[in-house]
């Protein structure tokens, strides 16, 4: 009797992922939420902070298999010098990730795949980013796409600090300059409150300008987004807010810790320069961990591998980003504009730091 090897050939096919548009305002969050690797940057309340600061749609996707909901992609339409753009998330949003929610067993190089034709073709954009914290190397390489048009992939190191041991392990496994830091903070009467003011945006962005201003820098965002991360996500209880007070009572530092599920993540801090002899930021992160930690996160992603964070003795990982534009010309365009901000930083920094008279406007 033959053998049907096409017969076989075809069932081994996998059968291929598409992703069908949501209508946004009968989006089932709770549906969304529910999955396992789900962040705090892709709920609704972050999404709608995107959209609000940086005049963005966002889009919600079900990838489908055989009719079947297998997972959800999340990102936002931009629209920049006539070019449309994907974000999932873009550079400059203060989200360090958005891309997939996958079922079990769901291949993320299957929905990257299927990405491709969804935000080229379906919704008509030149340039897509995607920065998916579970994404790998493999998961874009050999998909055959012509990289010559404008497509790169970059694995980003970050730090990581496993808050599962107990919290003296954690403590233990700290920098001694780091655990005294802490030790010094309390000793000399640094006290941590949690806060639920949009005041606090105030005092952030004062202490941030001072800090930039080390560097003859200025920040990157101005003082209206944070005011707009906090009207959004503070009422979620995915956001914590922390001022450090010297013993007289003077707010000297603030951070910034949003939170979901597994995960807690750094957005930001600031101290006064003249402060920081207090050492008020040790004590600020070590609330911070401890806070998510009673409340079940199991890891805080202090972001980029800075020297600076390996007292709290944090594992590198590599969280990839991939960028792919339908011209090549739209890529170039993007690199030259990033580092005209980075000029645009300096020479602000400069005219700030010879003006005092500006640091305040």
């Amino acid at each position: 009797m033959a053998h049907d090897f096409a017969g076989e050939e075809a069932a081994a096919k996998p059968v291929p992922l598409t992703f069908e548009p949501l209508d946004l305002r009968r989006v089932d969050w709770d549906e969304l939420d529910a999955y396992a690797d789900r962040n705090v940057f892709q709920t609704r309340e972050w999404l709608a902070f995107i959209e609000k600061t940086q005049d963005a749609k966002p889009v919600i996707a079900a990838l489908c298999q055989e009719g079947e909901r297998v997972g959800f992609f999340t990102g936002l339409l931009i629209r920049r010098y006539g070019v449309r753009i994907l974000g999932s998330p873009f550079r400059g949003w203060t989200t360090s990730y958005l891309g997939f929610n996958l079922a079990d067993g769901v291949s993320r190089r299957a929905a990257v795949e299927a990405l491709m034709p969804f935000a080229f073709r379906s919704l008509g954009c030149l340039h897509v980013e995607l920065r998916d914290r579970a994404l790998s190397l493999d998961d874009v390489h050999g998909l055959g796409i012509d990289y010559a048009l404008g497509a790169d992939f970059t694995g980003k190191t970050v730090f990581e600090v496993d808050l599962r041991p107990p919290e003296e392990e954690l403590f233990a496994r700290m920098a001694s300059a780091c655990r005294r830091c802490i030790r010094k903070a309390e000793k000399v009467g640094v006290t941590i409150e949690e806060a639920d003011d949009l005041e606090f945006a105030d005092d952030y962005y004062a202490q941030l300008r001072d800090v930039f201003a080390k560097q003859s820098l200025v920040p990157t965002y101005d003082k209206a987004r944070v005011t707009e991360l906090i009207r959004h996500l503070q009422p979620t209880g995915h956001l914590l807010l922390l001022r450090a007070r010297d013993a007289d009572g003077r707010c000297i530092a603030t951070g910034i810790f949003p939170a979901m599920n597994r995960w807690m993540y750094f957005w930001g801090g600031a101290s006064w320069r003249s402060d920081q002899i207090l050492r008020p930021n040790e004590a600020l992160m070590w609330h911070a961990m401890r806070y998510w930690k009673s409340r079940g996160v199991e890891i805080c992603d202090l972001g980029g591998a800075t020297e600076y964070k390996r007292k709290w003795s944090p594992v590198e990982a590599s969280a990839p980003s991939f960028r792919i534009s339908r011209f090549r010309a739209i890529s170039a365009a993007r690199t030259l504009m990033k580092k005209g901000f980075k000029v645009r930083q300096a020479a602000l920094g400069r005219l700030t730091s010879s003006d005092p008279g500006l640091r305040g406007s």
